[in-house]
C-alpha cells in the first residue's frame, strides 16, 4: 500500500508541476500579446476603426460601431498584462485555458481594430464568412471523431472530401443540384467503406491506407480534371445552392445575417454535428462505438461485433466527407478545379484533435479555422500594411499552434490506430 501512495504521490507531483510550467508559458505568452499590442497596435493607431454591424437590405439596421483605436488598444494591452501576471501568481490554476483563450481574443480584436483604424469594415460580413469558410472543416472534423471514435485513424478525409468535390460537379451538371449531392455522399461512403475494408478487413497500415486513398483520387480528378472537362466544359457546370433566408431569424440584428441567412451545408452541417452528438453519447449504438474505440477486445467480450461497427462507423464518415466535399462545387463556384479542397481535410484532422474528439469540439474548433481564413481575406480586401502573403499563412499557423499542442493536451480513444484481431 505504501508503494501504491508514493507511486500517486509522484504522479500527482508531477502533473501539478506540468500544470505550473504550463502556466508559466502561458503568462510569457499573454505579457509578450500585450507587449506587442501596446508598442505596435496602440503606438501605430490612428484615428477611429469603423466596424458595420449591418447591411443596408436587413430589416432592422444597427448602427455602426466606432472604435478609437489608440485608447482600445492601450485598454487591451493592459488587461493581456494582468492575464498573465495573474497566470504567474496562479500557478495551475484550472482558469489557465479560459485566460489563454481570452487573452488571444483580445489580441484578435486589437488587431482588427489596428488594421481598419481610419476605415470602415464589414464586422457581419467577416463573420458570415466565417461561418461558410468552417463548413468544411467541421464536416471533415466530424468525419475524423466517427472514424476515430471506433479507433481507425482517417487520413483518406482529404481525399473524401475532393471525391464528393468531383462527384457533385459532375453528377450535378448531369443530374442537378440535388442528384449531384446524393452522389456526393454516396461516392464519399464508398471510399469510407474502401478505407474501412484496407484497415479492418486486411489489417493494411491505418496512415498508408489513407495517403493510399488520397493520392488516388487526387490523380483520378486531376486527370479527368484536366483532360476531360477542359474539353466539354457542359460536364463541369453544376447549379449552386443558394443561401436560404429562415423567416423571423434571419431578421434578428448581426446575428441573423450570420447565422439564419445561409445555403444547405452549413445547415446540414449544425444538423449532422447535432446528429453524431446524440448518436454517440446518449444512444446504445454509440456507447459500442466508443467502447470499440476504447478497449475492443472487452467489448468483443460483451457481444460486439467490433469489425461490423467499426465498418458503419467509418463509411459513416466517408458519407459525411462526401456531403462536405460537396460545398466546394455545389455550394460554392458550381464547377471543380483541380485539388480544390486545398489541403482542409488535414485541417479537418486538426480541428477534431483541437475538439477532443467531440462533434461540438469539432465545430468549435473550425469556426476558428474559419476565422483565421476569413480574416485573411477581408483584410486583403481594406488593404493592411501586413502582405497578402503572410495573411494567407494565417489558417495553417493556427493548425500548427493547435496539432503543436499548445491548446492543451487532447487524449485520443485508447485503441486509436491499432488493428484488432479476433481471437
Amino acid at each position: 500500500m505504501a508503494a501504491v501512495s508514493t507511486t500517486d504521490l509522484a504522479s500527482a507531483d508531477k502533473l501539478e508541476t506540468h500544470k505550473t510550467r504550463q502556466a508559466r508559458i502561458y503568462g510569457f505568452v499573454l505579457i509578450g500579446l500585450a507587449a506587442l499590442v501596446a508598442i505596435v497596435f496602440a503606438l501605430e493607431s490612428a484615428g477611429e476603426a469603423t466596424f458595420r454591424l449591418s447591411h443596408p437590405r436587413d430589416t432592422w439596421v444597427v448602427p455602426n460601431l466606432v472604435v478609437p483605436a489608440a485608447p482600445f488598444n492601450f485598454l487591451a494591452a493592459a488587461v493581456l498584462a494582468l492575464l498573465g501576471v495573474r497566470q504567474f501568481m496562479r500557478g495551475g490554476s484550472k482558469w489557465s485555458m479560459i485566460s489563454i483563450a481570452a487573452g488571444c481574443a483580445i489580441a484578435v480584436a486589437a488587431f482588427l481594430v489596428w488594421a481598419t483604424a481610419g476605415k470602415s469594415f464589414s464586422l457581419t460580413g467577416m463573420l458570415s464568412a466565417t461561418v461558410v469558410a468552417a463548413v468544411p472543416i467541421a464536416l471533415g472534423g466530424l468525419a475524423g471523431v466517427l472514424s476515430e471514435r471506433v479507433a481507425v485513424v482517417n487520413i483518406a478525409i482529404e481525399g473524401m472530401l475532393l471525391a464528393g468535390a468531383f462527384t457533385g460537379a459532375l453528377m450535378g451538371s448531369l443530374l442537378g443540384g440535388w442528384g449531384g449531392l446524393l452522389c456526393a455522399v454516396i461516392v464519399g461512403g464508398m471510399f469510407g467503406f474502401i478505407l474501412a475494408a484496407l484497415v479492418v478487413t486486411y489489417r493494411m497500415d491505418q496512415i498508408i491506407a489513407g495517403v493510399v486513398i488520397n493520392l488516388f483520387v487526387l490523380g483520378v480528378t486531376s486527370y479527368v480534371s484536366s483532360q476531360v472537362f477542359s474539353e466539354y466544359r457542359a460536364l463541369n457546370n453544376a447549379p449552386v445552392f443558394r443561401a436560404w433566408k429562415i423567416p423571423f431569424l434571419g431578421d434578428i440584428p448581426v446575428i441573423g445575417s450570420v447565422l439564419f441567412n445561409q445555403n444547405l451545408f452549413v445547415y446540414g452541417a449544425v444538423i449532422l454535428v447535432c446528429v453524431a452528438t446524440y448518436y454517440l453519447f446518449h444512444t446504445r449504438y454509440g456507447l459500442r462505438a466508443r467502447s470499440v474505440g476504447e478497449h475492443p477486445r472487452a467489448a468483443d467480450t460483451l457481444g460486439i461485433n467490433v469489425y461490423s461497427t467499426r465498418y458503419i462507423n467509418v463509411t459513416l464518415a466517408g458519407m459525411v466527407a462526401g456531403f462536405g466535399g460537396a460545398w466546394f462545387t455545389l455550394g460554392s463556384v458550381g464547377r471543380f478545379d483541380e485539388n480544390m479542397t486545398g489541403g482542409l481535410g488535414y485541417i479537418g484532422l486538426a480541428a477534431m484533435i483541437f475538439g477532443r474528439w467531440h462533434p461540438v469540439g469539432a465545430l468549435m474548433a473550425a469556426l476558428i479555422f474559419g476565422f483565421a481564413d476569413s480574416l485573411q481575406q477581408k483584410l486583403a480586401i481594406v488593404r493592411t500594411p501586413i502582405p497578402s502573403e503572410f495573411l494567407a499563412m494565417a489558417p495553417y499557423i493556427a493548425t500548427i499552434v493547435v496539432v503543436a499542442g499548445f491548446v492543451g493536451r487532447s487524449r485520443p480513444p485508447a485503441a486509436d490506430g491499432k488493428p484488432y484481431v479476433k481471437e
